[in-house]
């Protein structure tokens, strides 16, 4: 039964970790334009990083929502099976 929780986690990790990613990219791109604020290519690529970063962390959420919610169903049939 802690199988699905366990799946929710899994998830919740590889999101950290894809947003961990995804912030260096950002930090590098950041810095390129430091030195060429004007390049097209380097803004369209920070415009794209910024939208994953949206969507990871939506999923982050989404995956902390479904892990809390699976615990405490989780909690819930271990109670209730102990008061039968």
């Amino acid at each position: 039964m802690n199988t699905p929780c366990k799946l929710y986690k899994r998830q919740y990790k590889k999101a950290k970790e894809t947003l961990d990613l995804l912030e260096t990219q950002k930090s590098q791109i950041d810095f390129k334009l430091k030195s060429n604020p004007v390049c097209p290519d380097l803004h369209k690529k920070l415009r794209l990083i910024n939208l994953d970063i949206k969507i990871t962390n939506n999923e982050l959420e989404q995956a902390e929502s479904d892990i809390e919610e699976c615990e405490s169903k989780y909690n819930f049939s271990e109670m209730e099976t102990q008061l039968f």
